[in-house]
């Protein structure tokens, strides 16, 4: 009965100090663990551009990016290589690549049912029929993002639509966009993919046209259509060229389902020019929210300091 009762009690001890041995052993592997992720945290923060650590930027697009538009500096970024639709961010290409072939910008330009929107079905205020000048089918593709102007323009481009998405394949190729795809001129395919990073290259190469620059920040246009008395008001599709708290050098919004709601921007803030790239934000006023925080951002002196150029 003893001999039972020593074994018993010796069991006992061996099995608490056991049970300890392994509790101080798993509280070490947790205390261990916690100190891994928290040096691990702190390695993937010290690793990242020094623009993106800790910016205090919160943005509800899926891809951002924010850069210093005379240094070259990355202010911020996000997901800036992700590749995605960009929707009508595409009539910039579509504007440079006419611009580039000097075409008469006088001359008149019929809109045909080739024009219409057979993908997406998107309505159009210029009827089949009517005529423009090819300078005013500029202005409507980019202020107001009018589809069948832009289709207008690459019909009327020397080769037809093939040549023309050629030539706007070429044009993002010799400007180092190589994570950039266009199949049309509108930007209602889903296939017109590119990136953040590319994108702020396009604005910079869309901003050296003072034509683009001035189309894309008129707030309002009238337009007479089809020779009628009564005129017509575009509208700017970004409303922040209508609010005198901005300086906005160019811009372009886009939207599509697939490429949710996008803007690009250049703009003068706390006297910096800026290039704003924001995608698939996703609401309709997100993109102008995130515009807004941007740029108290960068005026909070929260923004990195302009960098010196070498």
């Amino acid at each position: 009965m003893r001999l039972n009762w020593v074994v018993g009690c010796a069991w006992f001890i061996a099995s608490a100090t056991i049970a300890g041995e392994i509790g101080q052993a798993q509280s070490q592997m947790d205390q261990a663990g916690g100190i891994a992720l928290q040096a691990e945290t702190q390695l993937a923060n010290e690793e990242a551009p020094i623009a993106f650590r800790n910016s205090g930027l919160n943005l509800r697009s899926s891809s951002a990016m924010v850069v210093d538009q005379k240094t070259g500096r990355i202010l911020f970024g996000k997901n800036t290589d992700a590749r995605m639709p960009i929707a009508s961010i595409t009539k910039l290409m579509t504007a440079m690549v006419v611009l580039d072939a000097q075409l008469p910008l006088d001359e008149k330009i019929a809109i045909s049912s080739e024009d219409r929107d057979a993908l997406k079905g998107t309505h159009s205020r210029i009827k089949v029929g009517t005529k423009l000048s090819r300078q005013l089918a500029l202005q409507l593709a980019l202020m107001s993002s009018e589809n069948r102007a832009a289709a207008a323009l690459a019909r009327a481009y020397p080769g037809g639509f093939p040549a023309f998405v050629v030539a706007m394949n070429r044009k993002a190729e010799s400007l180092g966009m190589s994570h950039t795809r266009f199949v049309d001129s509108t930007g209602l395919n889903s296939n017109n993919i590119s990136t953040a990073q590319d994108l702020v290259t396009m604005v910079n190469a869309a901003y050296r046209y003072p034509l683009i620059r001035d189309m894309t920040t008129t707030g309002f246009y009238d337009v007479a259509l089809r020779g009628g008395p009564r005129r017509v008001q575009f509208k700017n599709t970004n409303m922040l060229v209508r609010n005198k708290t901005w300086e906005i050098g160019l811009s372009k919004t886009g939207f599509i389902n697939e490429a949710g709601h996008c803007l690009v921007m250049q703009a003068n803030i706390a006297n910096r020019p800026t290039v704003i790239v924001l995608l698939d934000s996703w609401g309709k006023l997100s993109r102008v929210g995130d515009a807004q925080r941007i740029k108290k951002w960068i005026k909070s002196a929260k923004a990195p300091s302009i960098a010196s150029a070498s």
